[in-house]
């Protein structure tokens, strides 16, 4: 068959062109299916190559997808081939062509195609009956349409991946967009914000009421407030730098500027005292200080400071250190040797008097060792160890005030006696600071105490001498035998219970046996049981504690440690209440007690000498009185006679009463009337001698003459001897008279039962006693008063 060539070169350039065509497929292809585009490849072939037979395989190049089409029936045999060939081989790795697979003259002739290395981009096989089929431009024709078709089929899919790609970056682009205008609104309102807190915390700082200012690392001034600015009068360009500096005192600009750059050099905390100049140009006080801002590496990157007005504090400490001084200058020139120590006892102070007289300095007087002054170079050999206990006792106690009479060293060597008053000073949870010392000179008064005490030893000589007891005065033989019985219970420490109607002298009696013991020139305490309140009877006794009672302001010390050592007197000891007689017991059995208010037992070297003009043994039967104590307190009854039994006495007892009273009254009395002398003898005296004693007082008040008499209305006519005497009347008129003796003491009173100017003291009985006769003589004591509610 002879193949004419110009139709040979038509067909060639028609497939050139469809091949030219072929590489513009893609853009058709985009966004179609992968099976799809094979098959409009494999058709593509079959035209423009005028096939017979097209087999197309191609792998999706995102993926492992392959996709393969047919196309073209009229060559069986060749189909047959390639099929068992893929399924032996499963790739073709070279171009091939098969010939006359069938040998049948006028079969058709195949070329398989592979594209890509071992067929990996896929492969294409033709087959055409066209005689010298395939021929090599048959051949190029075919693989570089093969080629191309997929090259095409590739960038297909790519320019799908592409146009993807933009649409998804169109898309973030989009989302960034909104994200950026969110951002951007965000960041606009967070500005605002800070904009706001800046202003605001700008605003804070300006209304302060103190400077506040920050500086560069080197120490340059940054910022200054408005209350700076306009304190210092200055605008704020010129409060920045170091210009500022000008405004600080001349005499403290040199040490403010040198502590700062010591802080600045040293990076620690800057703190001065300096004086600024106000706009109005006056000079105050202002404390600056200033701390350091760092980084994470430690660097300073800034510093902030606060100076805040101090003038009025600087002229409280000038007005107390000026008020020190004075103070000092004061307790220098105090006559008195005064020292203060710390609460163990080291020394801190003394003043210019104690140091000139010990004769040393303060240095040397505070390395003296030793407590207070209980040390071996001031104080004398005999007094040391009684300071040395004095101390001791009182820290134990804790810490009670106390006084001390010891000698003190002079600077000469020689001793002079002192009083020295010791005064805690504590803190408001009562914990002792200091120790205040305060020496009184007493010498002279110990010298005269010595003399007066020589004397009264040459006076009480003389007085045993004429057999009399000080103020007790009389002959009487059972005056006499009381006597006795003082003399010889005087020395011991027994007990002492004195009996005895009012008026007899009970005290002058409990005087005696004191000033006749080895208790003498210890502490003789009285204390009259009925004067007291019931409520404070206790605390009168034992002292209290502070805060123990509603008034009980600080502590305070009992009658019990105020007679340590000495003689306690219990005037009217029955008037105590119940509850007191039970603490009273304990002290008389123990010799211990505790202060009111308080737990630490204090010991009790107090000797008792009780007193009473009640029947004791009716108030047992009575249930008022403890019959225990009564035992306790009777170890050695002394019953006082009364004037009625001594009558004796009387003409020794008058002359006694005239001469002091005279005396005091400055007249000079020679004689006594003898018929006021047998009035006297013959009244019953129901008062004792302290009526006596009355009596006289007022009538050396009232004489006029060198001859003693009394007006006889004073005393109640007595019966005559003529007259009946009736047992059963003389009670009566014995009580009539002592209701008319209290009627007219209320009347003077103004009905007032207690006080110093009460009825009981105008007839020198107890309050007690008193309310008990008004009582049973039925006494309206209330139509005496002069003031409702007195």
């Amino acid at each position: 068959m002879t193949v004419d060539p110009s139709a040979e070169i038509l067909r060639l350039r028609a497939t050139v062109r469809d091949l030219l065509a072929l590489s513009t497929t893609p853009e058709a292809w985009v966004g179609r299916e992968p099976p799809a585009i094979a098959a409009d490849l494999a058709d593509l072939l079959i035209g423009s190559l005028e096939l017979d037979f097209a087999f197309v395989r191609l792998r999706v190049p995102t993926g492992c997808q392959v996709v393969e089409v047919t196309r073209g029936n009229s060559w069986k045999a060749f189909p047959e081939w390639l099929q068992e060939h893929l399924a032996v081989f499963g790739q073709i790795s070279r171009k091939e062509i098969v010939t006359n697979v069938s040998g049948v003259e006028e079969s058709c002739c195949g070329i398989v195609i592979p594209i890509g290395v071992n067929s990996e981009r896929g492969l294409v096989a033709v087959a055409s009956g066209r005689p010298e089929f395939p021929n090599q431009i048959d051949q190029q024709l075919f693989s570089v349409a093969a080629n191309n078709a997929a090259t095409a089929f590739q960038n297909a899919f790519l320019i799908k991946e592409l146009r993807s790609a933009q649409e998804a970056l169109r898309a973030n682009d989009q989302e960034l967009r909104k994200a950026r205008d969110e951002l951007e609104i965000k960041v606009a309102e967070r500005t605002s914000e800070l904009r706001k807190s800046e202003k605001e915390l700008r605003d804070a700082i300006d209304t302060i009421p103190a400077l506040v200012w920050s500086a560069l690392p080197d120490g340059s001034n940054t910022y200054a407030n408005k209350r700076f600015v306009e304190y210092l009068g200055l605008s704020a360009e010129h409060s920045a730098g170091s210009r500022w500096h000008a405004l600080i005192h001349p005499d403290d600009l040199e040490r403010h500027a040198s502590k700062w750059m010591e802080a600045v050099a040293t990076g620690k905390r800057h703190e001065n005292e300096s004086r600024y100049r106000r706009s109005d140009g006056q000079y105050r006080w202002h404390l600056d200080r200033g701390m350091p801002l760092r980084d994470e590496d430690g660097n300073i990157v800034r510093w902030y400071g606060v100076t805040t007005d101090i003038e009025d504090r600087k002229r409280a400490e000038d007005t107390i250190r000026e008020q020190e001084t004075e103070l000092r200058q004061m307790l220098d020139f105090t006559p008195q040797l005064v020292g203060v120590f710390g609460p163990s006892g080291e020394r801190l102070y003394a003043n210019h008097i104690l140091l000139d007289y010990l004769g040393t300095t303060l240095d040397e007087w505070r390395q003296t060792p030793g407590n207070f002054f209980s040390s071996q170079s001031f104080i004398h050999p005999d007094d040391r160890e009684r300071a040395a206990r004095t101390y001791s006792d009182s820290a134990r106690s804790a810490g009670s005030a106390y006084d001390l009479e010891l000698r003190v060293r002079k600077e000469d060597g020689s001793y002079r006696w002192f009083l020295v008053r010791y005064n805690p000073v504590r803190d408001d949870e009562g914990q002792v600071m200091r120790w205040f010392a305060a020496c009184t000179d007493i010498d002279d008064r110990k010298r005269a105490e010595d003399r007066l005490r020589s004397e009264n030893v040459a006076l009480r000589e003389e007085i045993d001498k004429a057999s009399m007891f000080e103020e007790i005065v009389g002959t009487s033989p059972v005056l006499q035998a009381m006597l006795s019985r003082i003399s010889k219970v005087a020395p011991s420490d027994s007990t002492v219970l004195i009996t005895g109607e009012t008026g007899t002298g009970k005290e002058l009696v409990a005087r005696a046996i004191h000033r006749r013991s080895d208790r003498v020139s210890r502490p003789f305490v009285s204390v009259n049981c009925s004067a007291i309140p019931r409520d404070l009877i206790a605390s009168e006794l034992f002292g209290h504690e502070k805060g123990a009672f509603t008034g009980a302001t600080q502590q305070r010390l009992g009658r019990f440690e105020l007679a340590n050592g000495g003689t306690l007197f219990l005037d009217e000891v029955g008037e105590l209440p119940v509850e007191t007689q039970i603490a009273l017991l304990r002290v008389l059995q123990e010799h211990e007690f505790e202060r009111v208010g308080g737990s630490r037992r204090i010991r009790a070297d107090v000797r008792v000498i009780a007193a009473t003009n009640r029947d004791l043994q009716a108030a047992i039967s009575a249930a008022s009185f403890r019959s225990d104590l009564f035992y306790r307190l009777n170890v050695f009854p002394i019953e006082i006679p009364s004037l009625r039994e001594r009558r004796e006495d009387i003409p020794l007892l008058v002359e006694y009463f005239i001469d002091r009273y005279a005396q005091k009254a400055g007249k000079n009395i020679r004689r006594v009337n003898k018929k006021t002398l047998e009035l006297f003898q013959s009244y019953p005296w129901p008062g004792n001698i302290r009526e006596l004693q009355n009596v006289i007082e007022r009538s050396v008040i009232l004489c006029e003459t060198e001859i003693f008499s009394i007006d006889e209305c004073w005393l109640p006519k007595q019966p005559s001897p003529t007259e009946p005497k009736n047992q059963m009347e003389l009670p009566g008129r014995l009580l009539a008279q002592e209701k008319e003796m209290i009627e007219a003491a209320l009347k003077e009173s103004g009905g007032r039962i207690f006080g110093p100017t009460g009825a009981a003291a105008k007839l020198g009985i107890p309050r007690s006693t008193l309310e008990s006769k008004i009582k049973s003589l039925r006494i309206n004591k209330n139509r005496f008063r002069s003031i409702p509610g007195t």
